[in-house]
């Protein structure tokens, strides 16, 4: 059986900022740390961390809601890819970020779980704070 959950923090900017720069390469490394490449639009591929994170654009509402299909490297071969679905609301202190996580191959949701958290979530809030327009 796959794996699921659900996670969400708040970040100090607007979703529209959130929105933009979850798809975009440039903006995306810049709040990892890490090499992104995002193609625009549905069905443009993108990765993440240095390759460790790939997948496609499946559904677009800007600016609350993001649908890629999402695998790492270190899913088992053959495995489809799980589906991540971003959602972006506004919150009294910015952003409230809800990332819905589907289809992980079986055992491997508490590692990103944590993931989203530390390589995500973490870094994000410091890249928005120090980004305030």
């Amino acid at each position: 059986m796959a794996d699921s959950f659900r996670v969400s923090a708040v970040l100090p900017t607007s979703p529209q900022e959130v929105y933009d720069a979850w798809l975009d390469g440039d903006q995306h490394g810049a709040f990892t740390g890490a090499e992104a490449a995002i193609e625009p639009g549905i069905g443009g591929a993108f990765s993440a961390w240095d390759g460790y994170i790939s997948g496609a654009t499946l559904e677009l509402d800007p600016p609350g809601r993001i649908v890629q299909a999402w695998r790492t490297t270190e899913f088992p071969l053959g495995s489809p890819d799980s589906r991540l679905e971003i959602l972006l609301e506004e919150a009294t202190e910015g952003t409230r970020i809800t990332l819905v996580h589907t289809e992980i191959p079986e055992g491997q949701g508490p590692s990103y779980e944590k993931g989203w958290q530390d390589f995500y979530f973490a870094p994000m809030r410091e890249y928005f704070r120090a980004h305030r327009g």
